[in-house]
């Protein structure tokens, strides 16, 4: 796989992008173990339509992972940079426009994956499997925002024909 330039720069953009808007933008602690709930995934599903697959992963962790190390939350770190990738792998970044059919339904499957993957993390780290389920209320809340920003955002950048004019899908 050819790494382009222009690609490489838009990754390292991208996981800027999580990193702040999951640390600083809308960062809402909801008291579960150093849990808390952001706007960030928007931008994975967003990296993840413009990006091929390894480069939206590989931004996902590292804006998400680096989010949880500079907020204290590091516990997560490790559960962070396994979940993130997964919810971006789904997506695809060719076609002309970010807001596809498949996109639309890999958001959705994006918050399925992060409201499962980190339940099973807690079950983890707290040993036992009721407890856990405290937290999906507030865990459903971030991919439900998310999605809408990504639609939001993915709207925008399809009506003024962004994602052709940077043609970043091309390896």
């Amino acid at each position: 796989m050819k790494i382009t330039t222009k690609q490489l720069t838009f990754s390292a953009v991208f996981a800027a992008l999580i990193f702040v808007t999951t640390a600083y933008l809308f960062h809402i602690p909801t008291g579960f173990n150093g849990g808390y709930v952001h706007l960030g995934d928007a931008f994975i599903y967003l990296a993840a339509s413009f990006l091929p697959t390894p480069l939206a992963c590989i931004a996902s962790a590292v804006g998400a992972g680096l989010a949880d190390a500079l907020t204290g939350a590091y516990i997560w770190i490790i559960p962070t940079m396994i979940i993130k990738p997964l919810m971006a792998a789904p997506f695809s970044c060719k076609g002309p426009k970010i807001l596809s059919k498949r996109n639309l339904l890999m958001a959705v499957v994006g918050g399925v994956i992060c409201t499962i993957g980190y339940y099973l993390a807690d079950v983890v780290l707290v040993g036992n499997w009721i407890a856990p389920l405290a937290g999906i209320l507030t865990g459903l809340t971030q991919p439900v925002g998310s999605l809408v920003l990504y639609y939001v955002v993915g709207f925008a950048l399809d009506r003024v024909g962004f994602k052709s004019k940077m043609n970043l899908a091309k390896i």
